[in-house]
């Protein structure tokens, strides 16, 4: 090792197997899935932070996931998206490391997000009652804090593991962005325990929070089944079930990648890529939609600032009318 050179930047490879004149049609894909999310995202925030009448809990914890979804793709998408337009696929260590401590982090904020979420609607379907007095505002603010403020203690110890490895062979990560499952491997050191608290760690942030939201769903779909008319319980039924199909998304590839690698069952790195994409940047662009968008709270808003605005503009193609 002491005649080899550190590794002083990275090159993410993207899909390892895909063909040259791929690279456009996935590259436009992942434009097209990045300028989705981001739209959506900022158009939630935006309503959520203008709008007093969306200044409720619910609304607050969504604004979070929002926030979140729009900063993990803003900061993996565009690099990736270079590397197949401009071959700039380079990353240097530091922002390797950097990329990767975001990515896990912003992965374990919308993990404690959609469980803080799913405990929020439990309470207000099943002890609508005593809702406002378990839940306010404040309350809402400071748990997001606080969940904003332990995901740095959860996942900076998988971060400082992962970049004391040494690296001084291989530099392709076979990826759209660094992250510990993937930069790993190219330590030419005994990388046992990074992978090992990388595992652990993760298996935590999401086998924990995906109990809770199972169990909350569960109460759920019983309670307005006892309660609710027959229409009513086949609207809550698909309502829970859409967002039930987005969580699992989210949290069923994360754990087979995680324990495949820690199982070190050999994945065609295509498949593992896809896996990797589906499960990350598809529910950032489904979330502010399914979440947020089909409310009819939202509806009613954006329907009032589309006809405010046709009036505007038909006004100042017709000054003369009142």
């Amino acid at each position: 090792m002491a005649n080899q050179s550190a590794v002083s930047e990275f090159l993410l490879i993207g899909f390892p197997g895909l063909q040259q004149s791929f690279h456009i049609p996935v590259s436009i894909a992942m434009f097209l899935v990045y300028s989705v999310s981001l739209v959506a995202n900022s158009l939630v925030l935006i309503l959520i932070i203008l709008k007093r009448t969306l200044h409720h809990p619910m609304y607050i914890i969504i604004g979070n996931l929002a926030f979140s979804d729009a900063l993990f793709d803003t900061m993996t998408l565009p690099k990736i998206i270079a590397k197949y337009w401009f071959d700039a696929g380079s990353i240097s260590y530091y922002g390797c490391v950097f990329q990767l401590f975001c990515v896990h982090y912003l992965g374990t904020i919308d993990s404690f997000i959609i469980m803080l979420m799913a405990i929020d609607r439990y309470l207000a379907v099943c002890h609508p009652l005593r809702y406002h007095s378990i839940i306010s505002n404040k309350l809402v603010v400071i748990l997001c804090y606080l969940l904003w403020i332990v995901a740095i203690f959860i996942v900076c110890p998988v971060a400082i593991t992962t970049a004391q490895l040494p690296y001084c062979g291989p530099n392709a990560i076979r990826n759209c962005f660094c992250s510990n499952v993937s930069l790993t491997p190219l330590a030419c050191a005994n990388n046992l325990f990074a992978v090992q608290l990388g595992y652990i760690i993760a298996m935590v942030v999401l086998l924990l929070p995906l109990a809770i939201i199972i169990l909350s769903y569960i109460l759920i779909i019983r309670a307005v089944h006892l309660l609710a008319s027959e229409e009513n319980w086949q609207k809550t039924f698909y309502t829970c079930t859409t967002h039930l199909f987005v969580i699992a998304l989210f949290y069923i590839p994360r754990v087979f990648v995680y324990t495949s690698a820690q199982l070190r069952l050999i994945l065609n790195p295509d498949i593992n890529v896809l896996l990797l994409c589906l499960y990350t940047f598809i529910p950032h662009a489904a979330n502010p939609i399914i979440y947020c968008l089909r409310t009819q709270e939202i509806k009613d808003i954006l329907r009032r600032m589309f006809h405010i605005t046709f009036r505007i503009k038909i006004q100042q193609k017709s000054p003369g009318l009142q």
